[in-house]
């Protein structure tokens, strides 16, 4: 059977702040996605949130970019917006960068990935959301599930991983991709998305027979709508098992606390701490940046489960890690290496009290016009 999971989430308004998402929102939502599935759109749903950002996870026969199912999800968060302005919740529509629905949720505003696969007898999808980050959060983890063998036995001891993965990176900023071999290519995979913000991991493909391995969402909302709208709190989805990363080797990957993009005013480096459903909320400083796992089966288009991955003390000291690397991350206060770099400050609200001053600044001809770039073809050498 073929069978599409679409993840699709937006940050509808939240409660006390960019927080965590109100019930009663999460309940209007609940009742549009019921009366598809009535109807037949859907087959499946399952409705959670992380922080402020509320995620539909929706199965059906449609595939991707289905405007009956996108129409869903689009309606979905305006019947939960109307419900956030009833309360008086915080940035309520926050993602909605339109007001009417255009076909598909494309440039729209909310993050989406879309995994069309043909069922295995059995199918063990993990499911991970993140809030106060951006994308290329995701590339890290991806790369260490599908391309280290520290971290997944399996390309070694597997021999339907032994061939390895193709890994489909977007540049975000030129709105063009490239295919990438693992291991042979894994240098040139590193060079670039070691740059988290422009290069993101889109999809992983088996190369043995091209099977689809994980889909990541691509949305950069500051890049949508050419202002700071709030970060793009990215979703990813990824098969499990049988010449796929076992589970535990997808959750492995997650174990280190690594520095993402995002966190308050999406202005900060922090790490991204995995939790349990029930600690998915934004506190201090909004944050540190959250990530939730939940584990289900698709069987027939249904989904079983979910088993909340991260609720588990095997993580408390990843947790713990990440906490002690908040404290020194926050020691900096507006210095980097905390705040982002200039190119990604450019789509905060920093630009506007660049604008008042800009009168201000006085030339001094003594000091270098050019601006430096990693990708200038000049002066290439090595020492």
């Amino acid at each position: 059977m073929r069978t599409t999971v679409s993840v699709i989430k937006a940050d509808i308004g939240s409660l006390a702040g960019h927080h965590v998402v109100h019930p009663d929102t999460m309940a209007a939502a609940n009742r549009v996605l019921a009366e598809a599935k009535r109807q037949g759109i859907i087959l499946d749903y399952y409705i959670t949130n992380v922080g402020d950002d509320l995620e539909l996870i929706m199965s059906h026969t449609r595939g991707e970019l289905d405007s009956k199912v996108h129409e869903v999800a689009w309606d979905s968060f305006k019947e939960a917006t109307k419900v956030s302005k009833e309360l008086g919740l915080y940035a309520a529509g926050q993602d909605l960068l339109s007001d009417t629905f255009s076909g598909n949720l494309k440039g729209m505003g909310p993050g989406m990935a879309e995994l069309d696969i043909e069922e295995r007898p059995s199918e063990p999808i993990a499911i991970f959301m993140a809030d106060k980050t951006e994308p290329g959060a995701f590339n890290y983890p991806l790369y260490k599930m599908f391309a280290d063998p520290f971290n997944t036995a399996g390309l070694v001891i597997d021999p339907t991983m032994n061939e390895g993965f193709k890994f489909e990176v977007l540049d975000v900023y030129e709105g063009q991709s490239v295919v990438l071999n693992s291991p042979e290519e894994i240098y040139y995979l590193l060079g670039l998305i070691g740059t988290p913000a422009r290069y993101v991991v889109r999809r992983v493909y088996r190369k043995a027979d091209n099977m689809i391995g994980s889909v990541t969402s691509i949305e950069r909302l500051n890049l949508i709508a050419g202002k700071y709208v709030g970060k793009d709190d990215p979703v990813l989805i990824v098969r499990l098992q049988h010449g796929f990363p076992a589970l535990g080797e997808a959750l492995e990957a997650f174990s280190f606390p690594y520095l993402v993009p995002g966190w308050m005013r999406g202005s900060h480096y922090g790490p991204l701490m995995p939790v349990s459903q029930r600690d998915a909320k934004a506190t201090r400083f909004d944050g540190p940046p959250r990530l939730i796992g939940l584990g289900f089966n698709v069987k027939n288009g249904r989904l079983t489960g979910p088993s909340d991955l991260f609720d588990d003390p095997a993580f408390d000291e990843t947790r713990r890690t990440a906490t002690i690397i908040t404290d020194y991350m926050r020691r900096h206060g507006p210095f980097m290496p905390h705040r982002l770099e200039p190119t990604e400050m450019e789509y905060t609200t920093l630009p506007t009290i660049i604008e008042k001053l800009k009168d201000r600044f006085k030339k001094e001809e003594s000091v270098a016009k050019a601006k430096p770039s990693i990708y200038s073809s000049k002066d290439q050498g090595m020492d």
